[in-house]
């Protein structure tokens, strides 16, 4: 497995920060630190892999998260994300000045934090290969294994992201604007069209046996003229997956 996103969090109120680290670490993130003032955040980042940093803009110290934003920049290839109550005119310029990869304001769920970091892992890398095409970045390269977490999806339920390996998903079948994620014991509902979904997935082990189902091919405990059964489901198949399945067993 992809060694987890490494997170620093700086922010000035504990419980805050606490809460912050919680939905972080319940996502699948790893917090490399929990400080409140630039000066520590400068002793993390000095001495410790960081591969994004959190900032409130306003600490509890003659520093604020925009001259950390700056010093990040100037000494460090990786993103960050300003995470603040304020929203106002000012204050947005004042932090567009070191250009931050993201700005989430206070309060937010733990849907926006995971999106917020995701978004901005995906953006500083996209930037970093299109700007530097002939350079070997290995923070960036890190960054974009990492982020796209290979061996798994994160899926929405209720209030929270749930990490699925993708050896555990045995099939999904769409329903109207919906899929429904079958694992061995959970069933998830995604809002999202199969064709989409499917080019998220692994191509060497997930296929579109029918109009209305991908399925693992690793999770098939039989087969007949017109069905596969995995799990004691039997799901229809189409004329070409069923030739693709039977090439398959005979080479």
């Amino acid at each position: 497995m992809e060694h987890p996103i490494k997170i620093l969090i700086v922010e000035d109120n504990v419980i805050i920060a606490d809460d912050m680290q919680s939905m972080l670490e319940e996502i699948g993130y790893e917090i490399v630190d929990n400080v409140i003032v630039y000066e520590q955040a400068i002793e993390v980042l000095k001495n410790q892999h960081v591969d994004l940093v959190l900032i409130d803009i306003i600490l509890a110290s003659d520093k604020t998260g925009i001259d950390l934003g700056k010093h990040i920049r100037e000494v460090y290839n990786i993103p960050f994300i300003f995470v603040t109550s304020n929203s106002d005119r000012a204050t947005v310029e004042n932090a567009k000045t070191v250009k931050p990869d993201g700005y989430l304001v206070k309060p937010f769920e733990q849907q926006d934090l995971y999106t917020s970091i995701e978004i901005a892992l995906s953006n500083f890398n996209y930037s970093k290969k299109n700007a530097e095409p002939g350079m070997s970045n290995g923070t960036s390269e890190s960054l974009v294994s990492n982020s796209v977490l290979k061996d798994s999806i994160f899926v929405k339920k209720q209030h929270l992201y749930y990490r699925i390996q993708f050896g555990d998903i045995q099939f999904i079948k769409a329903d109207n604007v919906y899929l429904e994620v079958n694992t061995v014991d959970k069933k998830f509902l995604v809002r999202s069209p199969l064709k989409d979904y499917l080019e998220k997935l692994p191509k060497d082990k997930f296929y579109r046996a029918h109009k209305s189902y991908i399925v693992n091919v690793d999770h098939i405990d039989a087969i007949n003229s017109k069905d596969i059964m995995i799990n004691n489901t039997l799901i229809p198949i189409s004329k070409d997956f069923k030739e693709f399945i039977i090439s398959s067993m005979n080479s």
